[in-house]
């Protein structure tokens, strides 16, 4: 069992409609020492990747992000989901459906911070269905660049995104991979983990 999934079953809490509820940690108050553990783990899993650029999408994949760009060195830019009064209109732009939200988001990144030349690494909190990441990598092609791999906290196994970007044929490096979640019990189970119960932890393996 790594740090992430650790810390998941320490401090996380399943929601109704499994909803995994870990923003004591990650994406509203923000543990800037698991931020840190996670880019480090980003950075050795994409190790033998060239990376000259880090994208993600507004909010919650920008401390992620931004701790990893440190360690590459690397500009940092994260997609917007809305229009403001110093947007420019020269943008590449994508759509992606929020499961969170229920609605449709028209996401964009201004041309000059995306080139053909970059070799990107794409980043973000979670990963469902792909929503979000497709569009992303959509960005990416729209400025003629190359998808360097996708790196993500939390993977829903359970739901399709993950599966399907294998498929394609992206990189794919997910610290914690969640293939059942019960609210009712609030049990947990990671990705070839055998069963173990932590202490006095709230959430316990099936």
């Amino acid at each position: 069992m790594n740090f992430l999934e650790e810390k998941i079953l320490r401090d996380g809490t399943i929601k109704p409609g499994n909803i995994l509820k870990i923003d004591s940690f990650l994406n509203h108050q923000i543990d800037i020492d698991i931020m840190r553990q996670m880019a480090y783990e980003l950075k050795r899993r994409f190790r033998d990747v060239t990376v000259n650029k880090v994208l993600t999408i507004e909010a919650s994949g920008i401390a992620i992000a931004t701790m990893l760009g440190d360690l590459y060195d690397v500009p940092v830019v994260f997609a917007k989901k809305s229009e403001t009064a110093n947007s420019t209109d020269d943008k590449y732009m994508s759509q992606a459906y929020s499961f969170t939200h229920k609605k449709m988001n028209s996401v964009f990144v201004s041309k000059p911070y995306l080139h053909a030349t970059d070799h990107v690494l794409i980043v973000d909190d979670f990963l469902a269905d792909g929503q979000a990441v497709h569009a992303l990598i959509d960005l990416v092609h729209q400025a003629g660049g190359e998808v360097a791999g996708i790196g993500i906290a939390v993977e829903k196994g359970q739901q399709k995104g993950g599966q399907q970007l294998r498929e394609e044929g992206f990189r794919l490096e997910s610290i914690a991979i969640i293939e059942e979640m019960d609210w009712q019990t609030q049990a947990i189970r990671f990705r070839d983990q055998p069963r173990h119960e932590l202490g006095d932890t709230r959430i316990k393996h099936l």
